[in-house]
């Protein structure tokens, strides 16, 4: 993105997390500081890039989310999914949910993208090669531009 002269935050450089407020859990002090980070950032907007996992191997392939916090995010979640759908293949449809702790504290419009399930074997073989990691960075890359469009 930055390439195509895009200026591109990021939470965080590292497998870390952000949390420093002791008095709350962990992953809420974390998800408060994320969600800091990017309404202070003035950004246009946020891409929260996720790999999923669940107790099951049946699921798979890349799904977008969103919430009502941002009249825009449903249209940024349509985008994404079908570009999704035709880089990826994935059969996957956009889903609300308006119980995203670090979202719902997001005022810019945005989208949590889970590529794909570490659960499922397939998914985590595709994940870990480098051609496909790349496949989802243009991916995503392709539904920003045609967002911005």
């Amino acid at each position: 993105m930055e390439e195509d002269g895009a200026i591109v935050y990021l939470t965080r450089y590292g497998d870390y997390d952000l949390s420093k407020n002791y008095t709350e859990s962990r992953k809420k002090s974390d998800l408060n500081n994320r969600a800091k980070i990017i309404n202070e950032s003035k950004a246009d907007m946020y891409i929260s890039i996720h790999l999923n996992s669940i107790n099951s191997s049946t699921w798979s392939g890349a799904q977008v989310f969103f919430d009502d916090v941002n009249e825009h995010n449903y249209e940024l979640a349509k985008l994404m999914q079908e570009q999704l759908k035709k880089d990826l293949k994935t059969t996957r449809e956009i889903k609300e949910i308006s119980t995203m702790l670090m979202n719902r504290k997001i005022v810019v419009p945005g989208v949590l993208i889970e590529v794909g399930f570490l659960s499922n074997p397939n998914d985590r073989y595709l994940l870990k090669k480098r051609d496909y990691q790349y496949k989802i960075v243009n991916s995503i890359k392709e539904g920003i531009i045609k967002y911005f469009n």
